[in-house]
């Protein structure tokens, strides 16, 4: 997560996209991994009103990657995706960048009023750490479980009458 939100211009950036290959880096996201990782988002939403999104992209858009990284990615997604959009405001995206080998959370005011950058960062560097050890789906279900315990923490409900606000389906953009 980066500290500071202008807009880092990188023509390294716009390389690796441009010569990021998708076939030799996305292999683990098959149709049942991404089963597995909607089941976590799921069970990471139970007891709790808050909302979890799990989006994964092979690698930022050519034409915005001299410009945009994946923290301003993550936030444009947030927006697209609605995950701000919900009654408490208590979204949180998780976003996953192959080719740039980064994962950004992006939490609704609701929540941020409760939780510091700085614990979000934690969980994000974790994760990013299991990723880099070839284990991301294990990462990633391990990380939608602690944001799961910690939207409970906060948003604690035995029973949610309203329902779930956002799909829970993984988002893979290829």
């Amino acid at each position: 997560m980066s500290e500071n939100n202008a807009p880092k211009t990188s023509f390294a950036r716009w390389w690796r996209q441009v010569l990021f290959v998708p076939l030799l880096h996305s292999k683990w996201l098959t149709a049942d991994a991404r089963a597995r990782l909607t089941d976590e988002v799921t069970r990471a939403e139970l007891g709790h009103r808050g909302e979890v999104f799990l989006i994964v992209e092979n690698h930022l858009p050519i034409q915005d990657a001299y410009q945009m990284d994946c923290r301003e990615r993550a936030v444009d997604l947030f927006s697209e995706y609605r995950v701000w959009d919900t009654e408490e405001n208590t979204g949180v995206l998780v976003y996953v960048n192959i080719c740039e080998h980064q994962l950004e959370i992006v939490a609704d005011r609701g929540i941020s009023n409760h939780v510091s950058p700085t614990v979000w960062r934690a969980m994000s560097e974790k994760a990013v750490s299991g990723i880099a050890n070839k284990k991301t789906e294990a990462s990633l279900a391990e990380l939608l479980d602690e944001i799961g315990q910690v939207l409970r923490q906060y948003y604690h409900l035995e029973h949610d009458p309203a329902g779930n606000e956002l799909s829970d389906t993984v988002v893979f953009l290829k």
